[in-house]
C-alpha cells in the first residue's frame, strides 16, 4: 500500500458496516434489492481521541468505541429490514428505535453478558473440578481450556442458524473487500471475489488472543479466595482486551513475517467458524459500504462511490429527502488505525 489507511468493518444483518478514522458507512440490501446506506464522521469522545497514541491504553477506548458503534450498526440493519416490511404492508414506519438510553443499556447488558459466559461460568466449573487439581497453574490452565470450549462451542452453535450463516457471508465479504484494497486491487466484484474471507485483524482472532492472554494473566494471580478470584475475571477484563488490541495491531502490521504468521495461524484458522464463502450480491454491498467512505475520508472522488442501486437513509433507516443526500465536502484523513471483524 501506498498509503497508510486502515481501514476496518463489521457485518450486520444483510449487510456490511465500514469505517476509516474519521467515517463510517453501512450498507444493507433491502428487501426491494436496492443498497441502503448511512454514512457519518465518526464521533469519538475527547478522551478517545487523546489516548490513540498511548499503546494499551488507547485499546480499551477504541474497543468501547467499537462496540457501541457495532451496535448502532446492528440495529440500523434491522431497522432498514423493518420499515421495507411496514411500507409493503401500507403501515406506518415505526418510530422508537435502540438510541439513547436504550443504546447503552444494550451495551451494558452484551457486556455483561459476556463476562459471564465467557469468564465467570469457566471459573465456576473449575471450582467444582478444583478438590481434584493440586497445581495453581494447571487450574488456570483447565479454566482457560473450558473458555476456549465455551467460546467455540458458541460460534459453533450459533453458526447453525439461517439468519447468522447469512450475517457470516457478509463477514466473509467484508474481508475480502478490505482484503482487496489492501492488495491494490481496483474494487470491483470480480476482483474482489478472488480474495481471501479471513482477515489479520478479524474480531474474531481478537477473541482468541484474549481466551489465550487469560490464561497467563490469570495464572499470575494463583488460586486466591473466590472473591477475588471472581473479582479479577471481572475487573481485568479490560487490561487482558487491552494487550489483546496492541498483539492484533502488531502482528496485522507485519503479517507478510513468516514468524508472524505462524503466530496468528490458530486466529486464522478460527475464523472459518465465523466466516462464509460471500454471493456476488454481498459483495457488491461490501464494496459500495467501503467506497462510501473512501469518499468520505478523501481518498477517491465522490463519483467513484456513486452506484444504481443505492437509496442515501437516516440512521433508523427511512430514505432522505433530495436536499439532504448532497455529500460534506471531502476532507484527507489522517493516517486510520481500526479493526476488523
Amino acid at each position: 500500500m501506498s498509503e497508510t489507511r486502515i481501514y476496518g468493518g463489521q457485518a450486520v444483518m444483510e449487510g456490511v458496516m465500514m469505517r476509516g478514522r474519521r467515517h463510517m458507512a453501512v450498507a444493507v440490501r433491502a428487501p426491494n434489492g436496492e443498497i441502503a446506506v448511512y454514512h457519518e464522521p465518526l464521533k469519538m469522545g475527547k478522551w478517545t481521541d487523546r489516548a490513540r497514541p498511548l499503546p494499551f491504553i488507547r485499546g480499551v477506548f477504541m474497543l468501547w468505541d467499537t462496540m457501541v458503534l457495532g451496535m448502532r450498526s446492528l440495529v440500523f440493519s434491522a431497522n432498514v429490514g423493518l420499515i421495507e416490511g411496514n411500507v409493503k404492508e401500507n403501515k406506518e414506519a415505526p418510530e422508537d428505535d435502540i438510541t439513547g438510553t436504550a443504546l447503552w443499556v444494550t451495551v451494558a447488558i452484551s457486556i455483561l453478558f459476556s463476562i459471564a459466559l465467557f469468564f465467570i461460568l469457566p471459573l465456576a466449573i473449575t471450582g467444582f473440578l478444583d478438590r481434584y487439581i493440586a497445581s495453581d497453574t494447571l487450574s488456570n490452565v483447565v479454566e482457560g481450556a473450558i473458555r476456549l470450549i465455551i467460546l467455540v462451542g458458541y460460534m459453533l452453535l450459533i453458526g447453525r442458524m439461517n439468519d447468522i450463516k447469512r450475517v457470516f457471508s457478509y463477514h466473509g465479504a467484508e474481508h475480502k473487500t478490505i482484503n482487496a484494497y489492501e492488495a491494490g486491487d481496483a474494487l470491483t466484484v470480480d476482483n474482489v471475489r478472488k480474495h481471501s474471507i479471513s482477515h489479520p485483524r478479524c474480531g474474531t482472532g481478537f477473541l482468541l488472543v484474549v481466551v489465550l492472554l487469560s490464561i497467563f494473566v490469570f495464572a499470575l494471580l494463583g488460586r486466591p479466595d473466590w472473591f477475588w478470584r471472581i473479582s479479577s475475571r471481572i475487573f481485568l477484563v479490560p487490561v487482558i482486551a487491552a494487550i489483546a488490541y496492541e498483539f492484533i495491531k502488531l502482528t496485522a502490521q507485519y503479517y507478510e513475517n513468516t514468524l508472524i504468521k505462524i503466530l496468528v495461524a490458530p486466529s486464522m484458522a478460527l475464523q472459518r467458524l465465523t466466516t462464509r464463502p460471500p454471493d456476488d450480491s454481498m459483495l457488491e454491498v461490501a464494496i459500495v459500504s467501503f467506497k462510501r467512505v473512501q469518499a468520505s475520508e478523501g481518498e477517491i472522488a465522490e463519483s467513484e462511490s456513486e452506484h444504481d442501486d443505492v437509496v442515501y437513509v437516516d440512521e433508523s433507516g427511512l430514505p432522505l429527502e433530495p436536499a439532504a443526500e448532497e455529500e460534506a465536502p471531502a476532507r484527507t484523513p489522517e493516517p486510520a488505525t481500526s479493526t476488523a471483524s
